[in-house]
């Protein structure tokens, strides 16, 4: 049932007085993302207004090609949140009713679209922790840090659906690293597991904020670039290239040699019409990255 603002005073006092009240200090309100592609994702709810949507200028970004790119919006006023649609094309819908606007309470189900559920919750320093550990838990590999395959797979796809429609530019980088499996041979496999460790921590020191850096599998990492030319991306493999060359791995007082092998691909300059087409075509010059001698760059004609 879709709450009027006079309904379940009670509910909306506690929310008032955890976030208007002393308690403000340490609750603020947040969007927790319960199912949709963004599934596990946790949004503050900052400033007097902000937007939702899947628009590149939404205040909270979601992928999902069902909500509108200005969806809704969320008003902090008088001590409430109140969520508004802005015509979206699939409308709002709160606790399973379509609304226009109404006031949130603390554990409301807001639907945006065909896929996108939210919760309306407020919460503490450690419950923000606490989600944000399990959310890492679940889309973050455990020793690199990185992301993991699912999720790169997963923004891959939404990010090359965003780009088909507007004709934007996406790049995608793959590396592996060079003989990888002489290192384990050789150094031991706690010696490959810091080896992957540092690489990870050096390749992420270079990347942008929006440069999705994921482990694709065993010794074999991925870079997704929003809105790059596969020239920038070249640029950025090659950066990655010499950082990793560069930089000193020793493991118990003993010196590893590491190089990596890039492959480069983009769209449109390669017409991919599905996420498996675009790593296809990364994977094929991350081959011949490696035929052709290894510690080098290669682009995807």
């Amino acid at each position: 049932m879709v709450h009027d603002d006079d309904d379940d005073l009670d509910r909306t006092k506690i929310g008032v007085e955890r976030f208007g009240g002393e308690a403000a200090k340490r609750d603020r309100p947040y969007l927790i993302v319960l199912a949709g592609p963004n599934v596990g994702e946790m949004f503050a709810i900052e400033g007097a207004e902000s937007f939702v949507g899947r628009g590149m200028d939404a205040s909270i970004r979601l992928q999902d090609d069902s909500i509108s790119r200005k969806h809704a919006r969320l008003v902090i006023a008088d001590k409430d949140v109140r969520i508004e649609d802005l015509g979206s094309a699939n409308g709002t819908l709160l606790n399973g009713q379509p609304v226009k606007t109404a006031a949130l309470q603390d554990g409301d189900k807001i639907q945006l679209g065909a896929t996108t559920i939210l919760k309306f919750t407020y919460h503490d320093k450690l419950e923000v922790e606490f989600q944000q550990q399990m959310y890492d838990a679940a889309l973050r590999d455990h020793l690199t840090k990185t992301f993991n395959k699912k999720q790169l797979l997963d923004r891959l796809a939404a990010e090359l659906a965003f780009a088909r429609r507007h004709q934007s530019l996406l790049a995608l980088l793959m590396f592996d690293i060079d003989h990888f499996k002489k290192v384990n041979d050789t150094f031991g496999h706690l010696a490959g597991d810091h080896v992957l460790a540092k690489l990870a921590s050096s390749v992420q020191a270079v990347l942008r904020a929006e440069e999705l850096f994921a482990r694709y599998g065993g010794e074999e990492f991925a870079i997704m670039c929003r809105g790059s030319s596969p020239a920038e991306a070249g640029v950025l493999a090659e950066r990655i290239r010499t950082t990793v060359a560069q930089t000193s791995f020793v493991h118990e007082g003993r010196t590893i040699p590491v190089t990596v092998s890039v492959g480069v691909a983009g769209f449109p300059t390669f017409p991919a019409t599905t996420p498996e087409e675009l790593v296809g075509a990364v994977d094929q010059a991350l081959y011949e990255a490696k035929r052709s001698g290894r510690n080098r760059v290669i682009m995807r004609k």
